[in-house]
């Protein structure tokens, strides 16, 4: 069986790697998916939580994070009408990721840190 060039498994890992930052990327994702874990569910929380976070940005965001099917609006008829946001279960998949990243975060800023 021929052996695989490097080109190809280089994309076979980057490719995928492309696909998850196309959805999680950006400055705002992943702290909106991580203030809505831990609890705030309503819009003005949401953006209260998350410092420098426009309201604008926030209802783009939260949109783009909906239609990958990682948060869910929630419409209640009351009056007057409440939204408000919570995970899907798919955003649960990305748990260990968020922990993988707190941790290389954690350990990257203290070896670049200790080096100066």
């Amino acid at each position: 069986m021929p052996k695989k060039k490097p080109y190809c498994e280089c994309l076979n890992t980057v490719k995928p790697v492309r696909d998850t930052l196309e959805v999680i990327n950006g400055k705002w994702k992943l702290s909106i998916i991580i203030s809505v874990g831990v609890g705030n569910s309503r819009f003005t929380e949401i953006q209260e939580s998350i410092p420098g976070l426009t309201p604008k940005v926030l209802s783009k965001e939260l949109k783009e994070l909906e239609q990958h099917q990682l948060i869910k609006r929630i419409i209640t008829n009351d009056y007057p009408v409440k939204i408000s946001y919570c995970l899907e279960p798919y955003a649960d998949t990305l748990t260990p990721i968020i922990y993988a990243m707190k941790d290389w975060g954690l350990s990257h800023k203290k070896k670049i840190f200790q080096e100066r």
